[in-house]
């Protein structure tokens, strides 16, 4: 697991949106993705925090060779 996955996933996990809202704005940001950071605030709200949680774990496995990665889009 590369180390920055934990570290995006714990950002993501604890902070929520303001983790993704982080992650866009460092290193921390994979090369050609982009945090959907409106989708941390509006589907864990309407989720109850579930597809903030399924999100923040989907960063432990982020692969970016992967068509689609949960919690990010490309460009």
């Amino acid at each position: 697991m590369e180390n920055n996955n934990l570290i995006r996933f714990l950002l993501t996990f604890f902070l929520g949106f303001i983790g993704s809202i982080i992650i866009n704005h460092t290193s921390l940001k994979p090369v050609g993705y982009t945090s959907r950071t409106g989708a941390y605030v509006f589907l864990s709200i309407l989720t109850c925090g579930i597809y903030g949680l399924v999100a923040s774990l989907c960063n432990l496995s982020f692969d970016p060779n992967k068509e689609k990665n949960i919690g990010y889009k490309k460009g």
